[in-house]
């Protein structure tokens, strides 16, 4: 073979097929795709939240930011039979709507399921007579209501012994429910609680989450922002932007990188 069929053959060799460019349509068609899957997953899979409050301390710290599981606690579907849906257990971490005020998201832990008798002494669970050992509950030393006896003796201590505003339905309800100084559990609902025992505005004011709201089960923290305990309650325009420019200029120092990526448990 002479040197100039050598050179055209590594010439051939070398040589790359051009590129084809992609078309308008094409991009369009791939970015339409990219967005409803996007919508998909945020719509029937995953939401994000952010923790306001510190009722539930140490688990969830305000300004947690966290993606919830919208999927794993819905209704079972004949036409997506492949989603393991899973039923709630005791101990378990639930995002709900909230029964006293509709259109607002909490975030408790489940202490009683269907048919469980409950009841508190001295700040103890008990279920179905057993005292329950609760490693993730936090005593705040500097409770921001004080010491409320029936809070930490529930249902014993009637709310009008400790001057406790309850939710209005829930009073009028909460006899229906006790038996023997235990509150039962109805079905298709659940009693639950927050971490932060004393400051936790929970079932014990409000009374039981139905099963129809619950909106899922959080997964892992994405983000974490040290963010003052009345952030939440600051809705003015002033107050938005004036935090936004705070996490700007602190996003490095004010962020909790040791939670980031947590899961929720």
């Amino acid at each position: 073979m002479s040197p100039k069929t050598i050179e055209k053959v590594q010439e051939t060799k070398t040589e790359k097929p051009a590129k084809k460019k992609e078309t308008t349509a094409e991009f369009i068609s791939s970015m339409a795709a990219v967005l409803v899957t996007g919508l998909f997953i945020i719509t029937f899979c995953m939401q994000a939240f952010e923790i306001p409050s510190g009722s539930m301390e140490n688990t969830l710290l305000i300004g947690d930011h966290l993606f919830v599981d919208r999927g794993l606690l819905a209704p079972k579907t004949k036409w997506m039979p492949l989603i393991p849906y899973q039923q709630v257990h005791r101990r378990d971490i639930i995002v709900f709507v909230s029964p006293a005020q509709p259109g607002l998201y909490l975030v408790k832990r489940v202490i009683g399921v269907p048919g469980d008798h409950i009841h508190l002494k001295d700040d103890v669970v008990y279920i179905n007579g057993q005292a329950q050992e609760e490693k993730y509950k936090y005593l705040d030393p500097h409770p921001r209501g004080g010491y409320v006896p029936y809070a930490t003796n529930f249902p014993s201590i009637s709310p009008e012994e400790s001057s406790v505003p309850l939710n209005p339905e829930w009073q009028l309800m909460l006899s229906s429910h006790l038996e023997n100084g235990d509150l039962i559990v109805p079905p298709d609902s659940y009693f639950a609680m927050g971490d932060n025992r004393e400051n936790s505005w929970d079932g014990r004011f409000w009374g039981f989450v139905p099963k129809e709201n619950l909106i899922g089960r959080p997964m892992f923290i994405y983000w974490s922002f040290i963010t003052p305990e009345d952030q939440y309650t600051k809705q003015g325009m002033g107050d938005r932007l004036g935090f936004i420019v705070h996490i700007v200029i602190h996003f490095f120092d004010e962020t909790r990188w040791s939670r980031m990526f947590r899961l929720v448990h």
